[in-house]
């Protein structure tokens, strides 16, 4: 056995606790008579997880819930796998269960084909068990987590809340910057507004993000990162993720009343 480092009472951050990267925060819930993943990583690095999980003394037969913050590649490739191994029931979002379940390589951004990346493995198909979304709670132990449903980065992105913690996945990184923008995972800037609003407003007084280090809760600069994003959404930069673009429909008036640029 080795010494359990808690992050806060009855949660280890795994990389924290192995002092190296998995490519994604991984964190154990402590119940004390049994516990559950929140998110569980590649595939490639899942044994090296299991097995800190079994050297920091936790019964593997005791996995309550394998949790997917949402269903992008780096966060819950190694899922499946984590099913068979530990025999424990999956948990994610409605949304998020649809990628997860067909296995979607595109969604999952396990496969970005335009720019030539590829994970190792793809994105094995997943058997969901327990649906989760807003206004659920989980029991694991003594512990009990509030679950929210925080979209704008993927549709079935999820966020737990845990007293005065708020496992806030992909949302909001200590910096002020955001989980990709993107077409692919279903990004919707105004509904990411809205998640990064109701983070602004809460109570919790720590964040504990799927990447990066857990920091305090800052209301003005998660009100820097809404008003960036509010204006992303009238930018041609960001595509169909946009709302609209105003000068193209300043410039499509024009064409319609025949008034030439003026330069």
């Amino acid at each position: 056995m080795i010494e359990r480092k808690y992050l806060f009472p009855g949660v280890i951050e795994l990389n924290l606790q192995a002092a190296r990267s998995f490519g994604v925060n991984i964190y154990l819930i402590d119940g004390g008579t049994e516990w559950a993943l929140m998110d569980v990583g590649l595939e490639d690095t899942l044994d090296e997880v299991i097995e800190l999980v079994r050297e920091l003394d936790f019964q593997l037969s005791k996995c309550k819930l394998l949790i997917a913050t949402h269903a992008d590649a780096d966060h819950v490739q190694g899922l499946a796998k984590a099913r068979t191994r530990l025999k424990a029931k999956t948990a994610a979002h409605p949304r998020a269960a649809i990628a997860l379940e067909a296995g979607d390589a595109v969604e999952t951004y396990a496969s970005i084909p335009a720019q030539d990346i590829h994970i190792e493995g793809g994105m094995p198909p997943c058997k969901i068990d327990v649906k989760i979304d807003e206004g659920h709670e989980i029991k694991i132990g003594k512990r009990r987590m509030k679950v929210w449903s925080t979209p704008g980065h993927t549709p079935g992105q999820l966020s737990f809340k845990l007293d005065n913690l708020l496992f806030s996945g992909d949302n909001i990184y200590k910096d002020g910057c955001v989980g990709a923008i993107d077409a692919h995972h279903g990004s919707s800037l105004p509904d990411y507004i809205k998640s990064l609003a109701r983070i602004r407003d809460d109570d919790a007084e720590f964040l504990l993000p799927s990447h990066g280090p857990v920091f305090r809760r800052d209301p003005k600069m998660l009100q820097t990162t809404i008003d960036r994003l509010t204006k992303y959404q009238y930018m041609a930069d960001f595509g169909t993720c946009a709302i609209s673009w105003p000068l193209q429909e300043e410039h499509e008036k024009d064409i319609a009343t025949g008034k030439m640029p003026s330069l």
